[in-house]
């Protein structure tokens, strides 16, 4: 269904099995828009509240998985090569929005900023549904969208320096080589700076040094394997190129605080409780 998409939109409620089973879908970016919902995970800020529009941003690769079924809602997929040849720094902005080395970003929208949104939202899915995709068109729409959102979470652009294309050009790094290559000093070179220098500007931009950030980006993956893959403990740890499954297993409680084994285990039973797989 997705392989040969690069935007996806759907009604939650009409949203059907075969797209939340397709193993493509790791490669999207996700937008869950609930309209008039309660929230699908526990509030944390006193502002917010329980019931209303909420906007779920889950970066690719991701770990959880929102049970959608019998929302009110819309779904908004699409793949990051629409998004290539834009600025750098729309898209670090874009990155930082869905949180792409974490789980998920959560947005509480108010009635306003609601009416922009559906104002845009509409113009894409009449695009998106006419026989012939005008891709420019497409584009265009997806990222008004998004500087909506961006808008919303922010408030304003941070002002973006060098250094936060740096960042951005790390993460794009980071994403093709963090199985094979988890020291600074090869992604400071790829990027032409030493490994100090690479340390202080993620330290500055994302209060992490670069070996944090390869750590987490291995969490996050074996994570996402512990919940939605078939495959044992032993067999994750192989393929993120772990040799010593034992090793995997202390890497993992000493960055997870709990061992893979327990992790599986607290998921299976967060799932059975509340059928949907926000738990980290």
């Amino acid at each position: 269904m997705l392989s040969d998409k690069v935007l996806y939109i759907r009604d939650l409620g009409n949203c059907p099995p075969a797209y939340l089973n397709d193993p493509a879908r790791r490669d999207f970016f996700e937008i869950v828009w609930l309209r008039n919902e309660d929230a699908l995970h526990v509030p944390q800020h006193d502002f917010q509240t329980l019931k209303g529009d909420w906007i779920y941003l889950i970066p690719p690769y991701r770990v959880h998985q929102l049970n959608k079924a019998g929302k009110n809602g819309v779904l908004i997929s699409f793949k990051q090569e629409l998004l290539e040849g834009d600025l750098k720094e729309f898209l670090m902005d874009v990155f930082r929005m869905f949180n792409i080395q974490g789980e998920f970003s959560c947005l509480q929208v108010n009635e306003e900023t609601s009416k922009g949104l559906v104002a845009v939202l509409q113009l894409l899915e009449e695009d998106y549904n006419k026989p012939t995709v005008n891709l420019v068109m497409i584009k265009a729409l997806l990222k008004v969208f998004l500087l909506k959102l961006i808008h919303l979470k922010e408030q304003h652009f941070t002002l973006q320096d060098i250094n936060e294309k740096r960042v951005y050009e790390f993460m794009l790094l980071l994403e093709n080589n963090y199985k094979e290559e988890r020291t600074a000093k090869f992604y400071a070179a790829q990027l032409g700076i030493s490994a100090k220098r690479l340390n202080q500007i993620l330290k500055e931009k994302l209060d992490k040094t670069g070996v944090q950030l390869i750590h987490d980006r291995l969490i996050l993956e074996a994570k996402r394997q512990i919940i939605h893959s078939e495959n044992t403990i032993k067999e994750i740890a192989y393929n993120l190129d772990f040799k010593d499954h034992s090793y995997f297993s202390r890497f993992f409680k000493q960055h997870a605080g709990q061992t893979p084994q327990e992790f599986q285990l607290k998921v299976k039973e967060h799932v059975i409780a509340h059928d949907n797989t926000l738990y980290s």
